[in-house]
């Protein structure tokens, strides 16, 4: 009895921590990602150099999330100043607005004189002379998972009337990350150790005179309370399939959708994007913009394989560089990938449970819009673990599906294709031997 109680009071105690857990991040507006549980954009502040009236910085924004990446039209980075700062240049982007520069005689006016601006990136083709590294993609930044060396974005600022030493430097406060649009909190600006930078020969280091970090984190219920896409199911094995949940990522949008094949779905400027980024969507019992289907195709003696296929039912958007991001236990052993490219995804060592699918680059990393070209789709071979593998209630489907980072909508567990019932199957192969007796005596006896 003492021994059972104990048990208990540990299960009360583990259930209460995840508990507080769950308020703490509710309350800090941050939700905990369990697959990428170290994802986040980090913007790092290089003082490079001092002018008479302030510094000169290298600002450097990248991008540790593993499957989430900032598609077009790109990020808008804001911030507020301390005291009166004010930009007098920007090589690499640039503010969306001057601010009242008045106060400045001359032809010696600032870039911006806002106390708070807002820097977007530069499109590609700029001049040279206003071009940086790893500046000017239209804000566009990849995810740390699928290439590492495209999740950066940087911008050079000069900025005046600030601190002209570590001393008296003022760092900027409230900083904002649309990426395109919300979803991103950002922490307080940090003093951190100065970057240290090697010579092209690497065989001298130099350093920042100052630096500091910001951090941003995503939730997804900062965007929307409603999904914005949702998983169906199908087999070899059953006819049944399972549809995504009806009004999956709500119907607010039911009175403007259209419908596949009206006269409104071909017409000239149908996928144009609008300012606002407001979706156009085809219309659908789950009224998703984004639909993933993943369908058991076949089952061989060591090996099964799947079928996945992304489908957009948006007219107005489509998707470049998008990622898919799928939980099951079989991923620990993917023989082989056809059409997408593939990476597992490992945040907890011991376990392999997790993989991120993406386009191959010019083939088909561009998911078009709603129409004949709107969807993408691949097969995936999956070695069986004799110990763990089954297709008995719903094991061979995904326990968690991500596109573009949002957690989609699976449906009911009790809704996923089923085996034929046992009794039936029992009952059909009792007559095909009954069958075959009875064929092989007509034949000896005839």
């Amino acid at each position: 009895m003492r021994v059972f109680s104990c048990c208990i009071m540990k299960m009360v105690f583990k259930f209460s921590i995840w508990v507080l857990l769950l308020l703490v991040y509710s309350q800090n507006s941050v939700a905990f990602d369990p697959l990428d549980p170290f994802g986040n954009i980090t913007i790092k502040w290089d003082v490079i150099s001092w002018t008479p009236d302030g510094y000169v910085a290298l600002v450097t924004m990248n991008n540790f999330q593993m499957y989430r990446h900032i598609m077009s039209p790109g990020w808008t980075l804001g911030w507020n100043w301390a005291k009166k700062e004010v930009i007098w240049s920007m090589v690499g982007a640039q503010t969306t607005e001057q601010g009242d520069c008045s106060k400045f005689k001359g032809g010696n006016t600032p870039h911006c004189c806002k106390r708070n601006p807002v820097v977007v990136d530069l499109l590609p083709g700029v001049p040279y002379n206003q071009q940086i590294s790893n500046c000017c993609k239209g804000g566009v930044v990849s995810s740390w998972g699928q290439d590492p060396s495209a999740a950066v974005s940087s911008f050079q600022v000069s900025v005046g009337l600030a601190g002209t030493s570590n001393k008296t430097v003022k760092l900027p406060k409230n900083f904002t990350l649309l990426a395109p649009g919300p979803g991103y909190t950002c922490g307080p600006a940090t003093i951190v150790p100065s970057t240290v930078y090697f010579t092209p020969d690497r065989r001298r280091k130099t350093q920042a005179l100052m630096t500091w970090n910001v951090t941003c984190t995503y939730s997804q219920f900062l965007v929307s309370k409603h999904p914005s896409c949702c998983v169906s199911f199908s087999s070899f094995y059953n006819e049944t399939i399972t549809p995504c949940p009806a009004c999956s990522c709500g119907c607010h949008n039911k009175d403007k959708c259209i419908k596949s094949g009206s006269k409104q779905a071909t017409s000239v400027g149908i996928n144009t994007p609008r300012k606002d980024n407001e979706p156009l969507l085809q219309c659908t019992h789950h009224m998703c913009p984004i639909r993933v289907h993943w369908h058991v195709k076949q089952n061989y003696k060591d090996y099964w394989r799947v079928k996945m296929a992304v489908t957009n039912f948006n007219y107005k958007l489509n998707y470049t560089q998008w990622t898919l991001v799928a939980q099951h236990p079989n991923l620990n052993n993917v023989t082989q990938v056809f059409s997408f490219d593939y990476k597992p995804l490992v945040p907890y060592q011991s376990i392999n449970d997790t993989g991120m699918f993406y386009g191959m680059k010019f083939y088909n990393d561009l998911l078009m819009e709603a129409g004949p070209f709107g969807n993408v789709q691949s097969e995936l071979l999956l070695q069986k673990d004799k110990n763990t593998f089954t297709f008995k209630q719903g094991w061979a489907f995904p326990r968690k599906v991500y596109f573009n980072g949002e957690e989609c909508m699976l449906p009911p567990p009790e809704a996923y294709p089923s085996l034929p019932n046992n009794a039936k199957t029992d009952l059909i192969a009792v007559s095909a031997m009954a069958a075959s007796v009875f064929w092989l005596i007509h034949i000896f006896v005839w």
